[in-house]
């Protein structure tokens, strides 16, 4: 059985409230729970009005007092944007408060733009110390060693799992090279998939945590009744990712019929190629598509996620999905 995971953006749909997003993301990690999702994990973003989940350590532990069994966590935590140590102490305290439960997703790149990103990293000079900053707090989280200054209290000892994600070779490479497990952002940035995957599995190296190598494939899913509400359901993250292109931030908007009387022709092919690693329509085309990239990737675990303006479709799409691939595994 391959297991399938949540990605959840706490997304912030037009005509809604951030109170509403937060609200939104409890009751569809309650309901993945009872339909068999393996993890829930929530993602660092800044600046963005349609995202609500930029405190988010916060939401985790919000989202784990919430559920009883699946594990919560970041997919991920933007760590140039902290201090190792922080993260290894708030991430302790939620491994501490929820155990064997919390997951810990590191990603590079800074969940934002280039001026927020200035207001988040006061100190900005400096070489690329992420691999050194991923080490060091992948080892605040073992038992502690004689020679250890530093401690995490909370964190020390709670050996929390920590992944590494990229959308480039870079992390597949580190990811390799580290031992650990790799979570790839193909719902977004599919370009180098296929050469990240070859990457990290060709050249991972055995540690304390992993013996071989363990691929975690993101995809983006709008199950509807049939194809055309599927691909309905789908229009609101593409016009999103339009709007983004173009310099503007706003909330989820609402789906629309006929997606290319909205977008622009050749806007709406480079989003659909940025979008490309999804599954969309009825059912049984659902099926076929999240088959395909089982049979291209032979991921050990999927990672879905679907950006839907209706809290109430979104949940049934991620229901869907689950009886798809709990189906597919009996």
């Amino acid at each position: 059985m391959i297991p399938f995971s949540v990605l959840d953006l706490s997304p912030v749909p037009d005509g809604h409230k951030i109170s509403d997003a937060l609200s939104n993301t409890v009751d569809l990690a309650q309901e993945a729970e009872a339909v068999g999702y393996n993890r829930f994990w929530m993602a660092e973003h800044h600046n963005m009005p349609g995202i609500a989940s930029a405190a988010t350590s916060v939401l985790i532990g919000h989202v784990a007092g919430q559920t009883k069994r699946m594990r919560i966590g970041a997919g991920g935590i933007m760590l140039p944007n902290h201090a190792p140590l922080v993260i290894a102490e708030q991430f302790g305290t939620l491994a501490t408060l929820y155990p064997d439960r919390i997951d810990l997703g590191l990603g590079r790149a800074p969940g934002t733009d280039g001026v927020t990103m200035q207001a988040l990293r006061r100190n900005m000079s400096g070489p690329d110390r992420f691999p050194q900053d991923v080490m060091e707090l992948v080892q605040l989280f073992q038992d502690p060693t004689p020679e250890q200054q530093v401690h995490a209290f909370p964190g020390e000892g709670t050996h929390v799992p920590v992944w590494l994600l990229g959308s480039s070779l870079y992390g597949a490479q580190l990811a390799a090279y580290l031992g650990l497990p790799y979570a790839f952002a193909s719902h977004f940035a599919p370009a180098d998939l296929d050469q990240a995957v070859h990457v990290y599995r060709t050249t991972f190296q055995p540690s304390r945590f992993l013996d071989k190598p363990y691929f975690m494939l993101a995809v983006n899913v709008f199950a509807g009744t049939d194809d055309d509400e599927g691909a309905y359901l789908r229009s609101s993250m593409q016009q999103a990712f339009a709007l983004m292109r173009v310099g503007k931030r706003g909330k989820l908007p609402k789906p629309v019929e006929r997606i290319e009387d909205h977008i622009d022709p050749v806007m709406l092919r480079s989003v659909n190629q940025q979008l490309s690693v999804c599954a969309y329509g009825g059912r049984a085309r659902v099926a076929s598509m999240l088959e395909e990239l089982i049979q291209k990737y032979q991921p050990d675990e999927l990672i879905l996620n679907g950006q839907i303006h209706d809290i109430e479709k979104r949940i049934t799409s991620f229901k869907i999905a689950a009886e798809i691939l709990s189906a597919r595994s009996a």
